[in-house]
């Protein structure tokens, strides 16, 4: 009889401890894109110019990319800086997820070539922005949505 009830004791504790553990490895989100995001600081007086450099350039680059499949979408954010040392424009890349990153690079470097030129071009691209912005840095994120 001890017997008995010391195995439906067991019992009900295994089936509770599995209910628990199911419920807990229910996230209360789905994963959604992933966004690679760019934070810049544009010098004072130079928006318009870093702006039609990135509209020959950046947003070129990023139409032929989502053109490819490469990317979903792309934006630019701008906002007032918080502080001296904030950031005021957010330039931001959606990608459909994390494996859509694998071999990104080599890709986006054939679409590089083809919409600035040779790496010598590109590099001078950049050099030019130097005296229009400073990037202080980037984060990948992704996006999730709540059950």
């Amino acid at each position: 009889m001890k017997h008995i009830i010391a195995l439906s004791i067991i019992g009900l504790l295994l089936s509770v401890s599995v209910q628990v553990k199911s419920i807990a490895q229910q996230a209360p989100f789905t994963e959604g894109t992933v966004w690679e995001i760019t934070y810049v600081r544009v010098k004072p007086g130079m928006g318009d110019d870093y702006l039609r450099s990135l509209s020959k350039t950046w947003k070129a680059s990023n139409e032929e990319a989502k053109k490819q499949g490469l990317i979903l979408s792309y934006k630019i954010l701008s906002g007032d800086a918080a502080n001296r040392d904030d950031w005021n424009l957010m330039l931001m890349t959606e990608h459909k997820n994390m494996a859509s990153l694998d071999g990104f690079d080599e890709k986006f470097r054939e679409i590089s070539t083809k919409i600035i030129g040779t790496e010598d071009q590109q590099k001078n691209v950049m050099i030019k922005r130097i005296d229009m912005r400073e990037i202080l840095g980037g984060k990948q994120v992704r996006e999730i949505i709540l059950k």
